[in-house]
C-alpha cells in the first residue's frame, strides 16, 4: 500500500492471532495485547499509588499524582525512551488501551452522577446561588474579553490565534465533582466554608456542563453538512434521553430502593440490570453523535444518592475505577501532552490567560461573599478552594481538542496550568486554613460557669441505634425540671458511603425522609417519647451527620458553637451490647478524640459497662441509682463536679463526693486550689442540705492510697464521674498514668473501666472546655491542671485550710 494513501493518524501493524502460552514457551508477554494490557495497568496503577504516598504530606489531591503518573509514562519522560515505549506502550496497544481507559472514564462518570445529590441545587441558599453564578459568569466574561484583546494586541501563531477564542473560556470553567474531591482530600467536607463550596460549585458546575454541552453540539452541527439537520437530531435524542433518565429509569430505581432493606440485601439481578442500560444509553449517544459518556451520567445523577442503592453502586465500583483503570486514562493523556513541542511564548500566552481566569474566579466568590457579610479572610479561602480544577476539566479540553477547538500544543500547556495552579492552591489550603481555630473554649460553654437560671444545652453523639437507652438514661440523671430545663441536641452519625457531599439533617416534627427513616427513625421515636414524659421540661433536637469518619467532629463543633452547648457527651468505642469491626471501633475512636480534641465547650465520655443499657429510663423505676464524685482537684474535676451536682438534685439520685486529700503536709501550694475548694465547700454547705448527698473525706498519701480507695468503692456505685485530666506531677497520681491503655479517658477513667471489666459501673470522663491557647499550644490536649494540696493555711482570702479539712470562715 502506498504511504501517501494512508488515512492521517492510521496505525498499520500485522494481526497476530497466536495465544500467549506462556514465558517457558519462549513468548513474550509484551507481545500478546492481553499481558501487555495487565502490565500497563498495574504498572499504572502502582505509579499512581507511590506518587500520591509522597505528595499527600504535601497537600497534594490525588488529582495531581494521576496527572504526574501519566507524563512519567507518557512520551515526554520514560515513554521517549525507543526500548521503553516499544516494550510496555508501544503504538500498536493505544488502540486497546484508548478504548479500556474510556470505558473506565464512563463508568467513572457514571460513579459522579450516583455520588451528586441533586437536592443541593434546591435546598442552596441565596448565597450559594449567588456564588455559583458569579463564580461561572465573570471569569467567563471576562476571560473572553481578556482573549479578544490578546488576539488584536499581541503577535501569536496561527494555529494559537485560532484556538484563543476557545482557551479563555475553557480555562473559566468548575465542576462539582472536582471541587468535592479537593475537599475530601482536605478533610474540609464538612465545615461551614465546604458545605458552602459544595453547593456553589454545584451551581457553577451546572452552568459550565450547560454551556460545554451547548458549545459541543454547535461545533459539531457546524462540521457537518446539514448544520439544522443534525443539531436537531442531537437536541432530540438528549431529550429522548433526559425524558428516559426520569419517567422510566428513575422509577425503576425507586422500586428497587424500596424493595431494599440495605446494601447487602441488594439483588445482583438489580445491578446487572443498572449496568445494562448504563452501556444500553452509551450506545443510544454514540449512534446519535451526543458522546457515549454523557448517557451514563444523566441516569447516575437519577439514582438517589446514598444507601441502600447508591451505596452499594459505589461500593462495588468506586475502588476499582479510581484506583486500576482510571489512571490508564491519565497515560493515554500524558502520551498527548508533548513537552518538548512547547513554545515559550505561547506558554506564557496561555498562562496569562489561565492566571486571569484563577484571579478573576477568586474576585468573583469574593465578592458576593463579602456582600453576605462572610469574613474576608473566608471569602479569600472559598475562592481559592472554588479556583480549583482537575479531571472533569481535561475532560473536556481533550473532547475540545476532538473538535478541534484548540490545538495540540494548547491542549498540552492548559493541562500543565490546572496541574500547576491545584498543586499550588490545595497546599495554601490545606496548612493555612484550620476551620476550627475559631471554636474556643469560654467560660460561657461550660456547666460549672454556666447560667443557672437559663436554660441548659447538651449534646449528645452516637453511633449506633443500641446506644439510645445509655443517652436516654444520662438526659434524665440530668434531672431537667420546671425550675432547670435543659436543651438536648442529639446527633446520630452514619458513615458517607454512596454520597459526594455530607449532610446535617435536622429531623423537625412532621417531617419524613424515605431514604433516611429506616437509619434513624426508631432513635427518634424515643427521644420524642422522653421528650413527652417530661412535660415541657426537655427538649429534644435531634439531627443525622452522614460525614466520613475523619471529619464528622467537624458537625459536632460547629453545632456545639452554634447553639452554644455547654457539655458534648460521647459513646466510648467499645460497648458491652454492640459488637463491631477492629476498623470500625478504631475509627470511632477517632472521631471521639478529635471532639475532645477541638471541641469548643466542655466533653464528656460516656463509658457505659451495662449498667446504663436498659430500654426503660433507669431513674424512672422507684430503686435508687448510685453516683459517685472522685475529686483531686483541677478544671475536669470542678466540671465534673458542676454536673454532679445538677445530678444529685434528682429524687431518685444518691451522690457521693469523694475527696481525695494529700495527707502530706509539706505539698506546695497551687494557684487553682481556692476554685477547688471553693466548689467543694458550695458543695457541703448547699448540697449536703439534701440527705441523699454525701461528702467523704479520704486522706492519702500516695498513688497507691488512691488506687485503693477507688478499688475499693468502685462497686458502690452505678454511675462514677472523673475529671480527665490533673496534675501529673502529683505524687498522689505517680505511676498510674505509665499503664494507660486509653489515654483519653484520663488516668482515673481507664484504671476504672480496665481494673475489672466484669464489673457493670459505668463511667463519665469530663473534660473542661479548653482555651484556644491549649488547643494550639499542646497538639496531643494534654493540659497542665493544677492539683489541690489543701494542708496549709492561706489567709489571703476566705478560705482556710486545716490539716486537710476545707471550712468556710
Amino acid at each position: 500500500m502506498n504511504y501517501t494513501a494512508l488515512i492521517e493518524n492510521t496505525i498499520c501493524y500485522p494481526l497476530d492471532s497466536r495465544q500467549y502460552k506462556g514465558m517457558f514457551y519462549g513468548d513474550s508477554p509484551f507481545s500478546f495485547d492481553t499481558p501487555r494490557l495487565l502490565f500497563q495497568l498495574s504498572l499504572c496503577a502502582l505509579l499512581t499509588a507511590i506518587i500520591q504516598v509522597l505528595l499527600t504530606p504535601l497537600g497534594q489531591s490525588v488529582f495531581i499524582s494521576q496527572v504526574l503518573a501519566g507524563v512519567i509514562l507518557g512520551s515526554s519522560f520514560l515513554g521517549s525512551n525507543e526500548a521503553f515505549s516499544k516494550m510496555v506502550f508501544p503504538t500498536s496497544s493505544f488502540y486497546v488501551v484508548d478504548t479500556f481507559a474510556y470505558f473506565g472514564v464512563m463508568l467513572f462518570l457514571f460513579i459522579i452522577g450516583v455520588k451528586t445529590d441533586m437536592s443541593l441545587v434546591r435546598k442552596s441558599g441565596k448565597k450559594a446561588v449567588a456564588i455559583g453564578i458569579c463564580s461561572f459568569s465573570i471569569p467567563l466574561i471576562l476571560n473572553i474579553m481578556l482573549g479578544q484583546f490578546l488576539i488584536f494586541s499581541t503577535p501569536m501563531e496561527p494555529m494559537l490565534h485560532r484556538s484563543i477564542v476557545w482557551i479563555a473560556p475553557f480555562q473559566a470553567l468548575s465542576s462539582f465533582h472536582v471541587i468535592v474531591c479537593l475537599l475530601a482530600d482536605l478533610n474540609l467536607r464538612n465545615s461551614e466554608l465546604g458545605r458552602l463550596a459544595i453547593s456553589s460549585s454545584l451551581i457553577s458546575g451546572l452552568c459550565s456542563c450547560i454551556w460545554t454541552f451547548i458549545l459541543f453540539i454547535g461545533k459539531l452541527g457546524v462540521s457537518t453538512k446539514n448544520q439544522q439537520h443534525y443539531s436537531l437530531m442531537a437536541l432530540s435524542a438528549t431529550s429522548v434521553m433526559v425524558l428516559f433518565s426520569l419517567f422510566v429509569f428513575r422509577p425503576l430505581i425507586l422500586w428497587m430502593t424500596r424493595r431494599t432493606s440495605n446494601a447487602k440485601s441488594l439483588k445482583e439481578s438489580y445491578v446487572c440490570t443498572i449496568f445494562i442500560i448504563v452501556l444500553g444509553s452509551a450506545i443510544f449517544g454514540e449512534l446519535f453523535g451526543i458522546h457515549f459518556l454523557f448517557g451514563p451520567m444523566i441516569l447516575g445523577i437519577v439514582i438517589p444518592d446514598g444507601p441502600p442503592l447508591g451505596s452499594a453502586l459505589v461500593n462495588k465500583l468506586e475502588c476499582f475505577i479510581s484506583s486500576i483503570i482510571l489512571p490508564i486514562y491519565f497515560v493515554v493523556s500524558g502520551a498527548k501532552l508533548d513537552l518538548s513541542a512547547i513554545s515559550l511564548r505561547n506558554f506564557a500566552i496561555i498562562q496569562l490567560l489561565a492566571f486571569f481566569a484563577l484571579l478573576w474566579k477568586i474576585v468573583a466568590v469574593m465578592l458576593p461573599s463579602v456582600y453576605c457579610k462572610m469574613t474576608l479572610i473566608d471569602a479569600l479561602y472559598l475562592g481559592l478552594i472554588m479556583g480549583n480544577q482537575g479531571i472533569i476539566e481535561v475532560l473536556l479540553l481533550g473532547k475540545a481538542q476532538t473538535l478541534q477547538l484548540i490545538d495540540k500544543q494548547s491542549y498540552s500547556i492548559m493541562v500543565l496550568s490546572i496541574v500547576l495552579f491545584t498543586g499550588i492552591l490545595a497546599p495554601i489550603v490545606k496548612f493555612s486554613y484550620k476551620p476550627l481555630e475559631r471554636y474556643t473554649g469560654s467560660k460561657g460553654m461550660t456547666i460549672q460557669y454556666a447560667n443557672p437560671f437559663v436554660e441548659l444545652r447538651l449534646l449528645a453523639c452516637m453511633h449506633y441505634e443500641e446506644h439510645t437507652p445509655s443517652v436516654i438514661n444520662l438526659f434524665e440523671a440530668s434531672y431537667p425540671n420546671p425550675k432547670s430545663p435543659i436543651c438536648f441536641y442529639v446527633i446520630r452519625f452514619l458513615e458517607l458511603a454512596g454520597r459526594s457531599a455530607p449532610v446535617l439533617m435536622a429531623h423537625h416534627p412532621g417531617m419524613r425522609n424515605p431514604f433516611m427513616s429506616h437509619e434513624s427513625e426508631p432513635i427518634i421515636n424515643a427521644l420524642k417519647l422522653f421528650e413527652s414524659e417530661k412535660k415541657g421540661h426537655a427538649t429534644v433536637y435531634p439531627f443525622t451527620a452522614i460525614s466520613p469518619y475523619a471529619e464528622m467532629h467537624d458537625s459536632v463543633c460547629s453545632l456545639a458553637a452554634e447553639k452554644k452547648v455547654s457539655l458534648v457527651i460521647v459513646l466510648f468505642h467499645r460497648h458491652p451490647h454492640i459488637h463491631v469491626s477492629k476498623g470500625e471501633s478504631t475509627a470511632i475512636r477517632v472521631v471521639n478524640h478529635n471532639i475532645i480534641k477541638k471541641s469548643p465547650c466542655s466533653v464528656g465520655i460516656l463509658v457505659d459497662c451495662g449498667a446504663m443499657n436498659y430500654s426503660v429510663p433507669i431513674l424512672s423505676r422507684a430503686c435508687v441509682y448510685r453516683i459517685g464524685m472522685f475529686f483531686l482537684g483541677g478544671s475536669d474535676d470542678r466540671e465534673a463536679l458542676a454536673y454532679a451536682r445538677r445530678m444529685g438534685q434528682h429524687p431518685n439520685v444518691h451522690l457521693t463526693l469523694v475527696h481525695f486529700v494529700d495527707a502530706d503536709i509539706n505539698a506546695a501550694y497551687s494557684s487553682d486550689m481556692e476554685q477547688d475548694l471553693h466548689i467543694v465547700n458550695e458543695y457541703r454547705d448547699i448540697d449536703m442540705m439534701n440527705q441523699r448527698c454525701l461528702y467523704r473525706e479520704e486522706l492519702v498519701k500516695d498513688s497507691f492510697g488512691v488506687v485503693s480507695v477507688i478499688r475499693r468503692m468502685t462497686s458502690c456505685f452505678d454511675l462514677i464521674l472523673v475529671g480527665r485530666q490533673h496534675n501529673n506531677d502529683s505524687p498522689l497520681l505517680a505511676g498510674i498514668s505509665d499503664f494507660n491503655e486509653f489515654p483519653e479517658l484520663g488516668c482515673l477513667g481507664d484504671m476504672i473501666v480496665s481494673s475489672d471489666p466484669t464489673r457493670k459501673v459505668s463511667v463519665l470522663v469530663v473534660q473542661q472546655a479548653l482555651s484556644s491557647e491549649s488547643k494550639m499550644g499542646d497538639p496531643e490536649f494534654i493540659r497542665e491542671s493544677s492539683y489541690v494540696l489543701p494542708n496549709m493555711q492561706y489567709t489571703d482570702g476566705n478560705v482556710k485550710v486545716v490539716t486537710g479539712m476545707p471550712i468556710r470562715v
